[in-house]
């Protein structure tokens, strides 16, 4: 049987390669190859770039109003096509359908519409200068490129493009090569929607694609979404052309449950923030810091729930709850990384061990895995290991637990749950991180900016100021009396 094969998504259409070359992408829950994708050669990348420079004139030349009519038609097309859309990100991704079902293609959906109302509601200044004045506008920046991710691709994109697509920007995206067609169905629905061919054109390829984006001097700005090293690599490279740069990378965010917490609710706080999406998420709160007068009562309930409550299997069962790691690479990874845990002296308290479930015998599957008696140093609690494994630490005192918690070079989230009102503030306000909750873990809507303290990124994604980051402020002065020369 042979499988598909993907071109890029280029002015409106797909467009051939020259050079033949392809990637194969594998279901993680098979280890099967369900289709191949054209890598974006030097004909393609032109092609790319010609073309948004021709979508980028007609789009930002349209109202915004115009350009909001278009996105709204586009969200509404994402939520009518929801399940098909999740099912693509469920065979891709390994994780579970009851995750992506509801989370993924709705909250990519959520921030274009988000943006889209905002289109319309950016306005410049005016202001008096004797009896001159001056005036701002907010124009697009140009050409931009969005980089993703696999753990959320089309969410990704969604969140990427929404802000971008919303100022009047040509994009040109790059999705992971894991997990490529999600970007493509999106280009799709942009362009049935009424987006103007080549406003958002879609390249494939790994990271000499990327590279190449990173360089171009015809794109402006670059929004990336990844790992910490390559996070730098791409800020490096777009220097040398001085383009805007958004970060969204990596964390090793603390969790920090106080004695008058709802231990209930922590637990449940620290499963999430844990295994959902089977631990590939970049904020989740992998280390959690407990307070010893409720650590016992804590990690009973944490173990018996993670041992009973979570079904590893084929993610696309609804009543699955624990899916596959994105690759073989990366279950050797995470494993090893188990294996570091228990070599240096942390105490197993469940999992630990690669899952062979019955219904997706061939996947990348590990055992939701909590470490106890673990310390700062160890390297399970100091690297990001983006997969379900969970370690939990002591602390008596407040000031201690802040402290220990800051001690990372990361700072993309945090969290904090006490009933104690000043306690929380008090302490959510000391931790570096730029993502927190209180009494809460993991939301983050459309309407709340997200992005890291320290090496956990550069900017942010979502919110009122993500708008800002893909426009550039043009002040015009207007003189209303003769010029003073000295000439």
């Amino acid at each position: 049987m042979t499988t598909p094969v993907y071109q890029n998504f280029i002015n409106g259409h797909f467009l051939k390669n020259q050079s033949g070359e392809t990637f194969a992408v594998k279901n993680p829950a098979t280890d099967e190859v369900i289709y191949h994708v054209e890598v974006a050669d030097a004909f393609v990348q032109n092609a790319a770039i010609e073309s948004a420079k021709q979508g980028f004139a007609t789009w930002s030349a349209m109202t915004p109003i115009e350009r909001s009519r278009i996105l709204l038609k586009a969200v509404e097309l994402l939520r009518a096509r929801n399940d098909e859309l999740a099912k693509i990100e469920v065979l891709d991704t390994g994780k579970p359908w009851q995750e992506a079902e509801c989370v993924d293609v709705q909250t990519g959906a959520d921030v274009i519409e988000y943006f889209a109302g905002l289109a319309p509601a950016q306005v410049g200044q005016q202001q008096m200068v004797g009896e001159d004045f001056y005036y701002t506008r907010k124009e697009p920046l140009g050409i931009c490129a969005g980089i993703g991710a696999w753990n959320y691709p089309l969410q990704i994109a969604c969140w990427k493009s929404g802000p971008a697509l919303a100022a009047g920007n040509a994009l040109i995206f790059k999705p992971s090569e894991e997990t490529p067609l999600g970007a493509i169905k999106l280009a799709e629905i942009f362009f049935e929607a009424g987006v103007p061919a080549g406003v958002f054109n879609v390249v494939q390829g790994a990271a000499e694609v990327g590279q190449w984006l990173t360089q171009s001097d015809d794109i402006e700005k670059v929004s990336f979404t990844g790992e910490v090293g390559t996070g730098k690599k791409v800020v490096a490279s777009a220097a040398g052309s001085l383009k805007d740069v958004t970060m969204e990378l990596g964390g090793k965010s603390p969790l920090l449950v106080f004695d008058d917490a709802d231990i209930s609710q922590a637990v449940s706080a620290a499963m999430l923030g844990n295994f959902y999406t089977q631990g590939e998420i970049c904020t989740n709160c992998t280390r959690i810091y407990v307070h010893k007068n409720v650590y016992k009562q804590f990690i009973d309930e944490l173990k018996t729930r993670t041992e009973q409550n979570i079904i590893a299997g084929d993610p696309m069962n609804p009543e699955v709850n624990l899916g596959a790691l994105i690759s073989k690479n990366h279950h050797e990874l995470v494993m090893g990384y188990i294996d570091k845990g228990i070599s240096e002296g942390a105490t197993l308290l469940t999992g630990g061990e690669a899952l062979k479930p019955d219904s997706a015998p061939n996947g990348y599957f590990v055992a939701p895995t909590v470490f106890t008696d673990c310390t700062d140093d160890m390297t399970i609690v100091k690297e990001e290991i983006f997969g379900p494994v969970m370690s939990v630490l002591v602390f008596d005192d407040e000031d201690d637990a802040i402290r220990r918690a800051n001690d990372t070079h990361l700072g993309l989230a945090a969290g904090v749950f006490t009933k104690d009102i000043k306690r929380a503030h008090r302490v959510i306000h000391q931790l570096q991180a730029g993502i927190c909750w209180i009494n809460s873990y993991g939301n983050s809507p459309a309407e709340m900016p997200v992005g890291g303290y320290k090496q956990s990124g550069i900017g942010r994604e979502n919110g009122i100021e993500t708008l800002d980051h893909y426009t550039q402020t043009k002040s015009i002065y207007v003189g209303m009396t003769d010029i003073e020369s000295p000439f």
